[in-house]
């Protein structure tokens, strides 16, 4: 296959701006699918297959609209969005020129959809909420932060290339192709390693500094997540003795307080310059920090076969949302039950009064959901477990009113927490001074009882209405075979993200039945009874 064009010119970018790109990789360019790497030659582990200079990665510290992006103080996703967009907008005339021209205009991630695609296609999934939400608020930080910059921009830049297309445009690339390169520079495009392919849990290349190179990416990853004394919040106590002595007529006591108040902001002073020096130093090491970085075969890969970079163990919602795409029976999937359905249910069985008096209760007790964007949910595994703060909350809606009464009494009266030790166990218990309630001693199966399973098939139902009634999960894979890629990309994507949930659903339901033919059996376990 012929080198095309655009890959012709991205090589001679590369070789002129510091990124060694070994000659075992091949660059393929698909019109349809972009361009991927793959093998020339057999690959061995621990083979070095790219060297890239910190300089000819795109950050807001390379760019050239640095001084404007620092002036507005911005930083992050949103100041390296702004280094991008101006980049492009200088066409021709930017030192990246060769190397945006290989990358698509955006990526097809929901965030670029339209409104009425992400009603028709995500409806019911995880994402149609939280992508709605995502532009709300990306366009509250546009409006606010990318807007006042086009009047001040240079004469070169047309202020057109800063509008919310182009920015939400740039976001897509950033979300789904940025780096982080280090301290300095934070995060930031990196050419050629950002042409690898995602597969999860198969990892072929490895992304690292040079300086890393024998490090996992872990301890990177555990690096940049220190926190040190200056992002603590600092508090200031005065350092002066206490007076214990009367004020005498005629002592000047007013001027040494002046002079002992001088004194300490003279050292304060000379506290602050040292550590602006520090800083100042800090970061011109940083600066001239001379230090590549690699991309490492971490297996062997032969001839032919495409080398593929992971971008972590994520399920097929998170793949979508961030980088556009999903895969089929992938093991990390999740479905969520929103907080919301659960009360919902309760108060359809009992009254609102009674819904908040429990869930307050279940809260006093240490348990919480998991939270994202102001939203409390559970968690369903992909082998249809749920999680089991979820059982607990649903068992507590359910005691009887006199179980209740007492675990309230007893929390109130003592104050209640989980068992931590119980609850990585197989048992469950919570200890609330002298009082013990145990609840379980072989996991969530004892939580399960009648009422909680009927309860949950119930809040199931509502969560699966949320798809629609046009199609059932059959019908829908059914139309993932019939998708055609790429011309029905985002049918397809938003298909395979569909199908994977209500997999994990019909798990859950089984999951149900199953503890409810036990318990028919007479299998299960006592339900939780309080004891002193």
């Amino acid at each position: 296959m012929a080198t095309s064009r655009r890959l012709r010119a991205f090589k001679r970018w590369m070789q002129a701006n510091g990124v060694d790109c070994s000659e075992a990789l091949n660059l393929v360019d698909d019109e349809n699918d972009g361009v991927s790497v793959r093998a020339f030659c057999d690959l061995k582990e621990g083979d070095v297959v790219a060297n890239i200079s910190k300089t000819a990665c795109l950050t807001i510290k390379t760019s050239g609209a640095r001084e404007m992006i620092e002036s507005a103080d911005l930083d992050g996703s949103l100041g390296l969005s702004v280094a991008l967009m101006y980049e492009r907008s200088l066409g021709e005339e930017s030192p990246w020129a060769g190397y945006l021209q290989i990358l698509p205009i955006q990526e097809d991630l929901p965030l670029v959809w339209s409104l009425e695609d992400l009603d028709s296609l995500l409806s019911g999934t995880e994402l149609h909420k939280l992508v709605k939400e995502d532009h709300v608020l990306i366009y509250e930080d546009w409006k606010e932060n990318i807007l006042p910059l086009t009047s001040s921009l240079p004469q070169n830049v047309d202020s057109d290339s800063f509008g919310i297309k182009e920015y939400l445009a740039a976001k897509s690339l950033i979300a789904s192709r940025s780096f982080e390169i280090d301290d300095y520079h934070g995060s930031g495009m990196v050419p050629l390693a950002d042409l690898f392919n995602h597969k999860t849990g198969a990892e072929d290349v490895h992304f690292t500094h040079e300086s890393d190179s024998e490090a996992d990416e872990s301890d990177n990853d555990d690096a940049a997540n220190e926190t040190t004394d200056e992002d603590e919040p600092s508090s200031k106590i005065s350092s002066s003795p206490e007076q214990s002595f009367e004020e005498v007529p005629g002592e000047n006591t007013d001027d040494e307080a002046k002079e002992e108040e001088e004194e300490e902001e003279e050292e304060e002073e000379g506290e602050e310059e040292e550590e602006g020096e520090e800083e100042e130093e800090n970061s011109s090491m940083l600066q001239n920090d001379q230090s590549g970085l690699k991309m490492i075969m971490v297996k062997d890969v032969s001839a032919g076969a495409e080398v593929f970079n992971t971008y972590g163990l994520m399920g097929n919602a998170a793949l979508l949302h961030r980088y556009g795409f999903t895969e089929l029976d992938n093991p990390y999937d999740i479905v969520n039950i929103d907080l919301e359905l659960v009360t919902e249910w309760s108060t359809s069985s009992f009254t609102s009064r009674y819904t908040r008096a429990r869930l307050a209760l279940w809260r006093k007790l240490g348990y919480t959901g998991c939270e994202s964007q102001n939203s409390e949910y559970f968690e369903v595994s992909s082998t249809g477990e749920p999680q089991t703060e979820l059982l607990i909350l649903l068992y507590i809606l359910l005691l009887p009113d006199d179980t209740y009464n007492k675990l309230d009494l007893a929390e109130s009266t003592t104050g209640a927490s989980p068992s931590k030790e119980g609850k990585r166990s197989s048992s469950y218990e919570i200890t609330i001074g002298k009082h013990k309630f145990v609840y379980g001693e072989s996991g969530n199966d004892i939580l399960l009882t009648d009422g909680v399973c009927e309860a949950l098939l119930t809040i199931v139902d509502k969560r699966e209405s949320l798809y629609g009634s046009l199609s059932s999960l059959e019908d829908d894979i059914v139309r993932v075979k019939t998708c055609c890629l790429p011309r029905d990309r985002r049918l397809y994507h938003s298909l395979v993200l569909r199908v994977s949930e209500r997999k994990i659903l019909k798990k859950l339901r089984s999951y149900i039945h199953t503890q409810t033919n036990e318990s028919s059996s007479g299998k299960r376990r006592k339900k939780m009874v309080p004891k002193s």
